[in-house]
């Protein structure tokens, strides 16, 4: 079962049309969104390793939002959006995943003296990874590519 702020619109074998869900901005949170985000994958029918791919992406850009965005008397959110695009002349199949926050971008130090490698985690784990950050919170947009045999074309 879906929870109330979740949307599928259509979920065939290899697409998911629209999905979004806000968790609050908490630790204990980081575990419930991948496994949640595992179980929202499975129409994509991916291999595990493409799924631990993803989900370790996804939660980098929610571990920053949970760490990073909002100060110690602060409560608030992480917001996940994802969504497929099909093929087309350009491009390959691709799945989208969007984690925002509404807190404040502090940007990376020089030398980390704990953890870091979230930002270069990511783009090692995507095909491409976005920021974008502004008075309003910080967007992280993660595309990966879809193997062009588990889409669904309906022919």
């Amino acid at each position: 079962m879906l929870p109330w702020n979740a949307i599928t619109m259509k979920d065939a074998p290899g697409h998911i049309e629209f999905l979004h869900r806000s968790w609050p901005a908490d630790p204990d949170q980081l575990s419930v969104i991948r496994h949640q985000l595992a179980g929202w994958l499975a129409p994509l029918q991916l291999t595990d390793e493409e799924i631990a791919e993803i989900v370790l992406a996804v939660d980098e850009a929610a571990a920053n939002a949970v760490r990073h965005a909002y100060g110690p008397d602060e409560s608030g959110a992480v917001e996940l959006t994802l969504w497929t695009e099909d093929a087309s002349a350009a491009a390959p199949p691709t799945l989208s995943i969007e984690v925002v926050d509404h807190g404040r971008w502090r940007p990376p130090v020089a030398v980390p003296t704990d953890g870091g490698r979230g930002i270069s985690l990511m783009s090692t784990m995507s095909e491409s990874v976005l920021i974008h950050y502004d008075e309003r919170g910080s967007r992280v947009l993660l595309r990966h590519r879809i193997p062009a045999d588990v889409i669904d074309i309906g022919e």
